[in-house]
């Protein structure tokens, strides 16, 4: 069992209802106030998770730079009350930081009995298997 500080704790917690608010917000029709929220519930736990200097640097790369300014454009966008235009840039700026953890996730919910079944079904596969290829990770 992985042991966690009180600290990442909390940021486990904050990212939840970040989450939880994020997606919330999304179906009350883009509520800005949910969505802001949202925002900065999840960004703050992922700092207590990580650490402060591990998420500059993780947001911060060189070959994350367009990646860094859509997402965190985005969340700016939304705290100034755009909320549909800012998770549309959310949301890419999102895919493309995280798009190296794809294979890994693919990989673990297909050993996962009930998901894995669904993810191999004819339609959702070939999408499942393009998301989970290793080699768009540049």
């Amino acid at each position: 069992m992985i042991s966690l500080t009180d600290t990442q704790k909390i940021g486990m917690g904050l990212t939840g209802f970040g989450v939880f608010f994020l997606f919330f917000g999304m179906i009350l029709f883009f509520d800005k106030a949910l969505l802001a929220i949202g925002n900065v519930l999840f960004v703050a736990g992922l700092a207590f998770v990580i650490g402060l200097e591990r998420t500059f640097r993780f947001f911060f790369q060189k070959h994350k730079v367009k990646a860094t300014g859509f997402f965190l454009g985005g969340v700016f966008v939304v705290l100034v009350g755009w909320p549909l235009i800012g998770m549309i840039f959310e949301i890419y700026g999102f895919f493309l930081l995280f798009r190296g953890f794809f294979p890994v996730v693919v990989g673990f919910i297909r050993r996962v009995p009930v998901l894995g079944s669904l993810l191999n079904l004819p339609g959702i596969r070939s999408f499942v298997d393009k998301v989970g290829e290793s080699n768009n990770m540049v």
